[in-house]
This record gives C-alpha cells, sequence and structure tokens, in this order.
C-alpha cells in the first residue's frame, strides 16, 4: 500500500500532509540517497514547476534537501510538464521532478518525478523512495561541506524546449491559421504562445497572466466556455485549452464546437494509419474512451488495446508493446516518437500540422465518429473504500450492466489524485445515461458523499 505516491506522484493540498516543506525536504534526501548521490557532479535533478505561489516553498524544500546530498538541482522555472521530463534527458540529468497538481485548483500542488529517461519513475523506485521518506530522516551527515551539492538557474531552458517541439513538426508554417489558445494561467502561460506565434500562426491567447492563485481558474482544459467563447467572438479557426501544467489539451473547432481526446486520437491514428506510421497497427486507450471511438477504428481494422484510466497506464502499454500512439479522452495524448509523456503543446502542433496537411478545418476532420451519449460526474467522497464494499453501489452497477448491454457500459472509480469518485455511464439513448447517471449517484451520495 502506498501513502505518499499515487497514481500521478505525490499530490496533496499545499501546506497540509504530505505536501508539506518538511515532506518535501525529506523527498529530496530520499531521492538522491536513492540515485546514489555521491558530491557535486556525481548527479543531478532538474526541476520544474507551474505558476502556484506554493511551487516556491516545494521547489526550496526539495532543492535544500537534493543538494544536502551532494546531488546538483538544475531549476528551470515555470516550464509544462512534457518540457520538464524532455530536459530531464537533454541535459543528461539522473532525474527529473516537476511540482504541479496539473488540472486541480491552485490550493493543490503535487511532485512528479521522471527518470534519466524522461519517463515516470517505476512502482518500485517510487516505493523505494517513499520507504525512506517514512522510514525516518535520512541523515547527510556523511556529505562534508566539499561534497554538497550545487543549484544552478537554466537560463536557455525555455529555448531549447521550443525548438524541440517545433522540430517535431519539422517547423512546418502554419501562416493563414488563426487560433485561440488558453494556457489556464499555467505552466505554458510564456512558451506556448511564442511556439504558435514563431510558426505563424495568427495567435489570440487567454489564461497567460498568472498571479500564483487562478490556476485552471474558469480556464484550461477543464474549463473550455471561456476558448470556445473566444473562438466565436474573433471568428478563430480552432480553439487549443491546456491545462496548468500542459500535459494535456482540449480543442474546438471554428464553431466552438468541443474536439476531445478520443476524436484527436481517431484523426491521429487513421492518419498514422494511412502513412504507414502507425506501429503495429494498433493504438491504446483508456476504459473511458468513447464507444463510438471503438466502432470507428474496428471498421477503419486498426486495432485498439484498453487500460485503465491514467496516463502512466496508457505509457505502460505502450512501452511494453512498442506502439506509438495513444491517449486519454480527457486530452493526455502520447505521440511516443516524439515525446515521453502527455504533451498539450506537441499534440496540438501535429494537429494543426495534419489540418494543413489535409486541407481540411478542424470540425470537418472530427466527423469520422459518432460519439455515444455518455456522462461523466465527479462527486467528493470522505473516503475511499473498496468499491464492493460501499452499501448498494455494486448492486446497482450491476443491474446498470445488465440493462445497458452490449449497447452501453458504465465505469464507477475513485480519482487517483483527489478525494473524488468518478462516474461514467454510456449507452445509446441520452435518457439511459441520465437515468443510471441518476441512480448510481445517489447510491454514491447517500453512501459516500463528503
Amino acid at each position: 500500500m502506498r501513502e505518499l505516491f499515487g497514481t500521478d506522484g505525490i499530490r496533496g493540498k499545499a501546506n497540509t500532509y504530505p505536501i508539506t516543506p518538511e515532506i518535501a525536504l525529506q523527498v529530496g534526501k530520499a531521492l538522491a540517497h536513492v540515485f546514489k548521490a555521491e558530491g557535486h557532479g556525481s548527479a543531478k535533478a532538474v526541476i520544474g514547476k507551474d505558476t502556484r505561489l506554493s511551487g516556491y516553498m516545494i521547489e526550496t524544500a526539495l532543492t535544500s534537501g537534493i543538494v544536502s546530498m551532494g546531488m546538483d538541482v538544475f531549476a528551470v522555472g515555470p516550464m509544462p510538464t512534457p518540457a520538464v521530463a524532455h530536459l530531464t534527458k537533454s541535459l543528461c540529468a539522473t532525474c527529473g521532478i516537476m511540482i504541479t497538481a496539473s488540472h486541480n485548483p491552485s490550493d493543490d500542488n503535487g511532485i512528479k518525478i521522471f527518470s534519466a529517461d524522461g519517463f515516470k519513475l517505476p512502482d518500485d523506485v517510487e516505493l523505494d523512495i517513499e520507504s525512506h521518506v517514512l522510514g525516518g530522516e535520512i541523515t547527510s551527515e556523511h556529505i562534508g561541506t566539499d561534497l554538497l551539492g550545487k543549484a544552478y538557474r537554466i537560463e536557455d531552458a525555455r529555448g531549447r524546449y521550443i525548438e524541440f517541439a517545433k522540430s517535431s513538426i519539422k517547423n512546418r508554417s502554419f501562416k493563414g491559421l488563426k487560433i485561440v489558445l488558453d494556457c489556464a494561467n499555467g505552466a505554458a502561460y510564456f512558451l506556448a504562445p511564442l511556439i504558435f506565434r514563431e510558426l505563424g500562426a495568427t495567435v489570440q491567447t487567454i489564461g497567460v497572466s498568472p498571479d500564483g492563485y487562478n490556476i485552471n481558474e474558469k480556464c484550461g482544459a477543464t474549463h473550455t466556455e471561456a476558448m470556445c467563447e473566444e473562438v466565436l467572438r474573433t471568428g478563430s479557426d480552432m480553439g487549443i485549452a491546456l491545462d496548468g501544467d500542459a500535459d494535456r489539451v482540449i480543442f474546438c473547432d471554428s464553431k466552438g464546437r468541443i474536439v476531445n481526446g478520443d476524436k484527436i486520437l481517431g484523426i491521429c491514428a487513421m492518419d498514422f494509419a494511412e502513412r504507414g506510421r502507425l506501429a503495429k497497427n494498433t493504438v491504446v486507450v483508456t476504459t473511458m474512451t468513447n464507444l463510438g471511438l471503438h466502432e470507428t477504428l474496428k471498421k477503419e481494422g486498426i486495432n485498439v488495446e484498453i487500460t485503465d484510466v491514467g496516463d502512466r497506464y496508457v505509457i505502460e502499454r505502450m512501452r511494453a508493446r512498442s506502439l506509438n500512439l495513444g491517449g486519454e479522452q480527457s486530452g493526455h495524448l502520447i505521440f511516443m516518437d516524439y515525446a515521453t509523456t502527455g504533451d498539450g503543446i506537441i499534440s496540438a502542433l501535429h494537429v494543426m500540422n495534419l489540418m494543413i496537411s489535409k486541407g481540411k478545418a478542424l470540425g470537418e476532420l472530427a466527423k469520422f465518429m459518432k460519439e455515444f451519449p455518455q456522462k461523466l460526474t465527479s462527486i467528493n467522497v470522505k473516503g475511499k473504500p473498496p468499491i464492493e464494499e460501499v452499501p448498494g453501489l455494486a448492486d446497482v452497477i450491476r443491474s446498470c450492466e445488465k440493462d445497458l448491454g452490449s449497447e452501453g457500459r458504465v465505469v464507477v472509480r475513485y480519482s487517483g489524485t483527489e478525494n473524488k469518485i468518478r462516474t461514467l455511464v454510456e449507452a445509446s439513448s441520452a435518457d439511459k445515461v441520465e437515468e443510471w447517471t441518476r441512480k448510481i449517484n445517489g447510491v454514491i451520495n447517500k453512501a459516500l458523499a463528503a
């Protein structure tokens, strides 16, 4: 059982266990110990962060712990999560650390850790770090002053990632494309607009004025209303909404209609297959993926592999099977030929490149599949007992599954990063979706709601 690490690193409310400076200090020391730092120059960690005010606190504590154990720190400041993953490899670092709570409110924060190869840490390494943090204070007395690590500020980090991202589409010109870009007042607020403007697009920005508190607040990939309205107001070709750490993205077309991760995966999968670039003619999705995508890809002769919800599980399957395209409906899209994690910016660049190559608007490309009606709801919970132990919940789920049969499904799961339970109901009719969502959430509210 894990106490600190969840499905996406360590996460919680800032300045409350486990996101405290005391724990961050110990995580830094444990990380340096596990990666066998032996003094200045022997190992180094890249540290990036999003725009939350608490990021300064966590960054300082992590850095203190790391350098006290003889590991160097390369601080890159506000930077998208995928940029930190890339810089970890580019700078030949021992590991990378991103301080973020992704799409969560500003009160939360978290710590994601990457291996030297830019991928998230394996479970056994996370557990090793956790055991040292929880096992008592880690001593650094053996590190003399001559062996203490050093902390550096990498001034050209943004430029390194900008050139890397643009090179993924061979610096294709986007001249003539007019876009609305919502950066969620998060990690990509400065960097993302530069990338799209350098490639020639006309860019209208929102969510680019972070103040430490407004990350993801009524903006970004989880609140797309502002993007859609701005696209309609400005007559733009499309909208692009990143989340707080820019590892996921949601689009809208020129008419303000949302184009989610499922549709983008389908568009890209068919394009990759057409050009012989889809590894093993297979795409990886999660249990939340719309049945309409499954049906369409099956007709196109494209194989689909299904994992649990969470980009780490998608990536694990892709690595195990040597696949190059996968993702989630929520906008985590993994182009493994270029990135080791979900990358909202690179995903957007490839979608725009595809639009120009095919000479089609996003709305036209998105017509390839008919979505099944579905509804996803989230309820705050006071605890996370096993689903089968929640009074009445397993029974209502079974009843729903029996009623929907092969023409629908239900997924009930706890969030891996928040104290929430999520319910997805999908069916051939919207009435069925509403009916079973109401019944299942009624049971949840009675038994679990905080």
